[in-house]
């Protein structure tokens, strides 16, 4: 085993990252299962999502819940920006712009917009702010968020 060679899908650490980065996740279609199997894991059984021609919904078609995308796009964080340096969400302020149903495709803008140094060795707050886009490049989703991020090993810095 080489322990030098580099660690494919490792996160970004912290000292890497500064203000005004920006980063782009692949695009992910939403799929009926998608929808389906995320409403019977947590329990979201609501009409809206359970019925794509329930007679009191505003929008028409099978809506995913919003809690879905941001999910996904979270996941997809996970794999890539975060993988092996994330600690913990902090805090986290979301906003939605628009629905997203069975059959579009996501993906997200991540921008740095604060990297702050703790007291704790390796480690800082990184706030960043995800925008969620459709296949139209409208935005959906918006949301800003700050986590603790481990730093570069000493053997490393």
């Amino acid at each position: 085993m080489n322990a030098t060679a580099p660690l494919l899908g490792q996160g970004i650490y912290w000292q890497d990252l500064q203000t005004g980065q920006r980063y782009r996740t692949f695009r992910r279609l939403i799929t009926e299962t998608d929808i389906v199997g995320f409403m019977g894991v947590t329990g979201m059984l609501e009409a809206i999502f359970l019925d794509p021609n329930y007679e009191h919904s505003a929008i028409k078609g099978r809506m995913a819940p919003a809690a879905l995308t941001h999910s996904i796009i979270e996941g997809m964080l996970q794999q890539t920006l975060i993988q092996g340096v994330g600690l913990a969400m902090l805090e986290m302020q979301m906003d939605i712009q628009g629905p997203v149903m069975a059959q579009d495709t996501i993906w997200a803008q991540v921008e740095i917009t604060d990297v702050r140094p703790t007291s704790k060795h390796g480690r800082a707050v990184v706030s960043s702010t995800i925008t969620v886009f459709n296949q139209e490049e409208k935005p959906v989703m918006r949301y800003s968020v700050k986590r603790i991020q481990l730093g570069r090993p000493e053997s490393q810095a």
